[in-house]
């Protein structure tokens, strides 16, 4: 009886395995209730960059986005999670997009991300230099935020989530 009890468990983990899209499995992205409940601090340079994406987005006609506690708290979870790859990726994209669809009414998800950019505004040239991280910034989106983190030796990480609800 145990063993027909743990099956549909192990489907499940075997399901959520082959769901993402990581090519690391010995780190793992983990998006918590709890994380989502208490985004970290905001930062300077994380709202300079976000006032810098509306003032392109209202220049060319498009709605301005709102920030969002839960997209900044996914979007941490990835930023944390570059850092400690060291690596800079989209990895485990489909688990931060199930997530705001559950957590934010998200019914569409993008995301840029990008390192080693010490200023907003070089940041958003790069990504409006860009045509897929241009796409994303001018797409149909309602919300969005990011996280900027510094790694130990000072430099950039950053996740920018957009959604549409």
């Amino acid at each position: 009886m145990k063993r027909l009890s743990a099956l549909p468990i192990l489907a499940f983990v075997a399901m959520m395995g082959f769901s993402s899209c990581s090519t690391d499995n010995s780190l793992e992205e983990t998006i918590a209730a709890k994380d989502l409940n208490n985004p970290p601090n905001v930062k300077v340079i994380e709202i300079e960059v976000l006032e810098l994406i509306n003032q392109h987005r209202i220049s060319i006609g498009l709605n301005p986005l709102l920030d969002h506690s839960v997209v900044k708290a996914v979007a941490f979870t990835h930023t944390d999670y570059m850092i400690e790859a060291d690596d800079i990726s989209h990895d485990n994209f489909y688990q931060r997009k199930e997530s705001l669809e559950v957590n934010a009414e998200a019914v569409s998800v993008s995301e840029n991300v990008a390192y080693g950019f010490s200023s907003p505004q070089s940041l958003v040239n790069a990504w409006l230099n860009s045509p897929s991280h241009r796409a994303t910034i001018e797409g149909n989106f309602t919300d969005f935020d990011i996280s900027a983190e510094q790694n130990e030796n000072g430099k950039w990480y950053y996740t920018n989530i957009f959604i549409k609800r």
